[in-house]
């Protein structure tokens, strides 16, 4: 009975709210329309007239945002300028067209507060420059059109002023400015003719008669034939390539140059010899040869018995001028003296092809060795003299000549075989090693080697060593190669060169501070140069060194010359620097770094699962982390909740838990919001929970509407 009572009464409710609605829509319709019509400000604008009974072409009912889209609507050129950002419009501020075009002013009023004579040119899309700012607006912008419709090129308004009546296209900012349409600033340089020397002071109707411009010749030709054709020019012999011997900043003197330019190199009187003079007629048709006999036939007295090669007696100084036969351009250069020979004496009955060209050819006679040492006797024996002494060069044989072997005498060392009497010295028997002749000079008692050429010279046997220590397995560096250390200071005897050590500490075990904990390698820190100059480079140890670190002194960390037991962490030199006394341990450089202590680094919003925002930004670390660091941690434990820190500010003794957060901000601690305060949903265990469900879905749609209505 109950329940159907409830059911009974929930309808009832139903019924009452349906109604009560629906009276109140039809009433808040008809409301509406009428003030609607009361409250308009006044008449549309002529433009806007028959919209005068449709609000709604223009407005959008409680939204205001709307209605700049409805404007864009129906001014679709309006509309593409804002959304390209072109145009007056588009470069403008984003804002609301309300903000400068108002209606409902009356049927004449001006919708555009536009002063032509106020508004920046600058803001459309052609610019005023030059004598256009000076223009009034009517000459561009016609009436009936729109501004942004005016023509933007130049022909547009200047096509009386057109002097070369389209020939050369619309482009006429190319040459002319704004600032005078007479002035031109128009760059020959980028056509295809471009203009040097003279031709930059010639005015331009010179080449462009009738002030065409495409049709105009590129070649000399074309501009100067009449030069040509004159009674100084060439008169079309040489062709038109004019800029082969011309150019442009002077017709004369010709720059062209026969001997880079052709074949022929012009010497002597050839320099000075007219070009008519050889290229008698056309340059291109009429070839001309590069031999004497193809101009100087007729000068030939010798009728072309001595061949075509006349420069190898004529100079082209003269033809009249002889020169002696350049006998060094033959196979037998003429040496000593050969020079003062008569060409009988060696060419016999005019032969010269047939000649002999060794020298026993001519001197067999005087061939004192009786052909013993073959026929090369230019070997030992000179043209200046055949009695001169040997000239044989001893430096093309296997034993080169150096020092006192100059000065030696052939026979000391090629010696005459004792077993034939009277048999010439049989130069290639003798010995080429030092050892063969200087075995008595040894004083290393052969223990060194025979080859006593490495440390001893030509020049004195007796003289300070020459050996090259570089060519060793220990080269002599910086101090080592300082003429005070002599070789016995690490070669105690003459036969101890191949056992001596090649480490430092061999030598310098009593210089080593470091009692040899740092090993044998003196050399990665200290270098030859000076034992106390120190290039170790700490990138290569356990710890690189960066920021301030580069700039203190290795003192400061190293106490001692034991260099490794020296701490690498940072708690092992900046204890005394710790002003959280190890309550974040001793991993310093987690937050700071080597460049600057004071600065640090750490991003607790990265590192750890407790981001910090608010008030939480600004608040130092000690806050919240009391506790010292337990051992093996970077930091003591912190709860993950409010009530970790914020337990004494709780007024509320734990009622609501520890998620303080739900109504509570990190910006202000007193700064209260409800957004978990969300009302329980009723369940069916609770009494009458149908109608109060209803009830509750009806109270919301009651306030809903009321507030709808509120707003209207």
């Amino acid at each position: 009975m109950n329940s159907q009572r409830e059911v009974r009464t929930v309808w009832r409710c139903l019924g009452r709210l349906v109604c009560w609605v629906g009276l109140c829509l039809i009433g808040a319709t008809a409301l509406a329309q009428n003030i609607e019509s009361v409250l308009r400000p006044g008449d549309l604008i002529k433009g806007h007239a028959k919209w005068d009974e449709e609000c709604t072409q223009c407005h959008v009912r409680f939204n205001r945002d709307a209605q700049n889209e409805r404007c864009m609507d129906c001014h679709k050129d309006v509309g593409a300028d804002m959304r390209g950002k072109t145009g007056m419009h588009g470069r403008l501020k984003p804002q609301a067209c309300r903000s400068c075009h108002t209606d409902h002013k009356g049927r004449n009023a001006r919708i555009v507060d536009f002063d032509p004579k106020k508004f920046d040119h600058a803001q459309s899309d052609y610019t005023l420059r030059g004598k256009h700012q000076r223009v009034e607006c009517d000459k561009c912008h016609v009436a009936g059109k729109k501004y942004s419709q005016a023509a933007q090129d130049c022909l547009a308004c200047h096509r009386k002023d057109d002097t070369h009546k389209g020939s050369l296209g619309t482009k006429c900012a190319d040459c002319h400015t704004e600032v005078d349409w007479k002035q031109t600033n128009f760059d020959h340089d980028k056509t295809r003719f471009a203009l040097t020397g003279k031709h930059v002071d010639t005015k331009c109707a010179d080449c462009h008669k009738n002030a065409s411009y495409k049709d105009t010749a590129r070649t000399c030709i074309g501009c100067h034939r009449k030069d040509d054709d004159g009674a100084k020019g060439h008169r079309g012999r040489y062709g038109e390539k004019c800029e082969s011997c011309h150019n442009a900043k002077a017709w004369k003197p010709s720059t062209f140059n026969h001997d880079n330019d052709t074949r022929y190199a012009l010497r002597g009187k050839h320099r000075t010899a007219s070009c008519s003079a050889c290229h008698t007629g056309h340059l291109f048709k009429d070839k001309l040869g590069s031999a004497c006999l193809d101009c100087h036939r007729k000068d030939d007295k010798h009728e072309g018995s001595l061949g075509r090669e006349c420069q190898a007696c004529h100079t082209e100084r003269d033809w009249k001028e002889t020169q002696k036969f350049d006998h060094d351009k033959t196979r037998f250069a003429l040496l000593g003296k050969h020079r003062d020979v008569k060409c009988d004496d060696c060419h016999k009955g005019g032969k010269y092809k047939d000649t002999a060209q060794d020298c026993v050819g001519c001197h067999k006679k005087d061939d004192k060795h009786q052909p013993s040492l073959g026929t090369d006797c230019q070997a030992c024996h000179s043209e200046r003299d055949w009695k001169e002494t040997s000239r044989f060069d001893h430096q093309r044989s296997k034993f080169p000549l150096l020092g006192k072997h100059r000065d030696t005498k052939c026979a000391e060392c090629h010696k005459p075989d004792p077993k034939a009497p009277g048999k010439l010295i049989d130069y290639r028997a003798a010995a080429s090693d030092c050892y063969a002749c200087h075995k008595k000079d040894d004083k290393h008692e052969g223990n060194v080697g025979t080859k006593c050429a490495d440390c001893h010279g030509e020049q004195d046997w007796k003289a300070v060593p020459k050996f090259d220590h570089q060519r060793t397995r220990f080269p002599l560096r910086q101090a080592h190669a300082a003429r005070t250390v002599q070789c016995k200071d690490c070669h105690a005897n003459l036969r101890s060169y191949r056992d001596i050590p090649r480490d430092c500490l061999s030598c310098h075990k009593k210089d080593d501070k470091h009692e040899g904990q740092l090993g044998e390698r003196c050399e990665s820190c200290h270098d030859e140069l000076r034992w106390k100059n120190v290039r170790y480079d700490h990138a290569k140890a356990r710890f690189v060194l960066l920021g301030k670190h580069l700039a203190i002194e290795c003192g400061a960390c190293h106490k001692t010359l034991r260099y490794r037991d020296a701490p690498r962490d940072c708690d092992g030199c900046h204890r005394k620097d710790d002003k959280h006394a190890l309550k974040f341990g001793t991993a310093c450089e987690s937050c700071h770094n080597a460049r600057n202590w004071r600065l640090w680094t750490y991003d607790h919003n990265r590192k750890t699962k407790f981001v910090l925002d608010g008030a939480h930004v600004k608040t130092p670390c000690e806050k919240c982390h009391t506790a010292p660091a337990p051992k093996g941690k970077a930091i003591a434990d912190v709860g993950g909740t409010c009530l970790s820190c914020h337990q004494r500010d709780d007024k509320h003794d734990g009622a609501f838990g520890p998620q303080c957060d739900r109504c509570h901000t990190t910006t202000d601690w007193r700064q209260v919001t409800n957004r978990g305060a969300a009302a329980p949903k009723p369940t069916e265990a609770t009494p009458g929970w149908r109608v109060a469900a209803a009830l509750g879905r009806a109270s919301w749609l009651t306030a809903g509407l009321s507030s709808r209505r509120m707003r209207s």
